[in-house]
């Protein structure tokens, strides 16, 4: 089932093996350059069905890093276009997520800390539903109402600009602790409006968001949403929560929920290991009747071509795999004894 081809409304994945998105922490003023071309032109010559950008933000405080892909502005279309031919070129359909850090932005890269960058470094304010830091002493200004709007309408611009640059997937990140999260679990959104308390009102930001992309976003084309499918902490977002957001979303056009979890409050307990979060995406796929991506410590062909096999997902995402090695479909294929399209230039090497 693994190298089974998926349509998804008018875009045909060649495979259910998709390229998670994975922040590189090296674009400068939101800019793709030649280490996002290699990067993501890598991940379609070595046989992916869906290759991601990495979390693209909508706004440039929407960051992670100072250093993360953006898509707030139209000239950051064209160099993202140009990978996109190259990705489509080689036989993989290029996806798009769209992210707000909300209260975990401005962070420097991952190898110089991950620490918050102060304002005199080159940082910038950030923001989240409340006044609640992640980081100590780095403490998020609250939205109001206003504010909400705006990001919303970024979400929706981005789409819009996505579509301009040729992408066939919108993925929404509202997971891992970042702001689309933030605004549904109760241990980060403490709102008293419309936007907080039960949970009617905090998934209504996520709602607002996937109505105003699905503006821009064509019918044809899919839209996925990444959720934390529960936090590891008590009184948080869980995964009951996650199956009933998954009901309300898929009539507002979501066709995908990829199921993460955890990212919201520092020192979370995970139980790690193999495969750790494919339960989500099993409960989500079959009490929320929607589609599922699973994601999190996949590492082998016949483990992958399990999750699908058994009904746990119907893709699967890979991360850190698909570091260590560009071409691992490709591999997957020869070890599960199917058929995968290799690139003429390495037909040599096939056996």
């Amino acid at each position: 089932m693994l190298f089974d081809p998926l349509n998804l409304r008018d875009v045909a994945l060649r495979n259910r093996i998709v390229v998670s998105p994975m922040c590189q922490y090296s674009s400068e003023d939101g800019f793709a350059n030649d280490w996002h071309f290699v990067h993501l032109g890598a991940r379609a010559v070595g046989g992916a069905g869906l290759v991601f950008t990495e979390a693209t933000a909508v706004t440039p405080e929407g960051r992670i890093s100072p250093q993360d892909l953006g898509i707030w502005k139209d000239e950051h279309v064209e160099p993202l276009a140009r990978i996109v031919r190259f990705v489509q070129d080689h036989g993989a359909v290029a996806g798009m997520q769209l992210a707000h850090a909300g209260r975990k932005g401005s962070t420097a890269q991952p190898w110089k800390g991950g620490k918050p960058v102060p304002l005199s470094q080159g940082g910038y304010g950030i923001v989240a539903p409340s006044a609640v830091p992640f980081y100590d002493g780095h403490v998020p200004e609250a939205l109001d109402e206003s504010g909400i709007a705006r990001i919303v309408r970024a979400f929706a611009d981005a789409a819009e600009r996505a579509l301009l640059a040729g992408f066939r997937v919108i993925e929404l990140h509202a997971a891992h602790g970042y702001l689309l999260h933030e605004f549904l679990s109760p241990l980060s959104n403490q709102r008293a409006d419309a936007y907080g308390g039960p949970f009617d009102r905090r998934i209504r930001a996520l709602l607002e968001v996937t109505r105003a992309v699905r503006t821009r976003w064509p019918e044809r084309l899919p839209l996925f949403v990444r959720i934390s499918a529960t936090d590891w902490a008590g009184g948080g977002w869980d995964v009951e929560q996650s199956i009933e957001l998954s009901r309300r979303l898929k009539p507002e056009g979501v066709d995908l929920i990829d199921c993460s979890s955890g990212g919201l409050v520092p020192g979370a307990k995970i139980p790690l290991g193999p495969g750790y979060q494919t339960q989500f995406a099993e409960r989500v796929r079959r009490e929320g009747g929607i589609a599922t991506g699973a994601v999190g410590l996949i590492r082998s062909a016949f483990q992958a071509e399990h999750v699908l096999r058994t009904g746990q997902a119907d893709v699967v995402i890979l991360a850190r795999e698909f570091l260590r090695n560009p071409h691992w479909p490709l591999a997957a294929a020869r070890e599960l004894g199917a058929q995968a399209s290799w690139p003429v230039q390495y037909e040599r090497a096939r056996d």
